[in-house]
């Protein structure tokens, strides 16, 4: 649970994501790190070192954490700025 408050009120720059589900079959299996997050967007870098430009909406992401924990998030539950959605977080506190 702890886990899942992170991701809906914290920073996910850094994370390791993976697209489960998608209305656009090409994205499902995209895995990468997210290096830049908007409201509406995650830009991942691949294991090919390109970078993706993925919508949060409609798609399913499975994150990873250092510790191995792996939490499997609906990207309309993501939409906010990332400063918004942090500050959303700290003010819940």
């Amino acid at each position: 649970m702890k886990k899942i408050e992170e991701l809906l009120q914290g920073e996910l720059i850094g994370l390791m994501i993976e697209v489960e589900e998608s209305s656009n079959k090409d994205m499902i299996g995209l895995r990468g790190r997210v290096v830049d997050e908007s409201r509406n967007t995650f830009v991942i870098e691949t294991a090919q070192n390109e970078e993706k430009r993925i919508p949060k909406a409609e798609n399913v992401f499975i994150f990873s954490f250092e510790d191995g924990v792996r939490a499997r998030v609906h990207g309309n539950m993501l939409i906010a700025r990332p400063e918004d959605r942090i500050k959303r977080g700290a003010a819940r506190r």
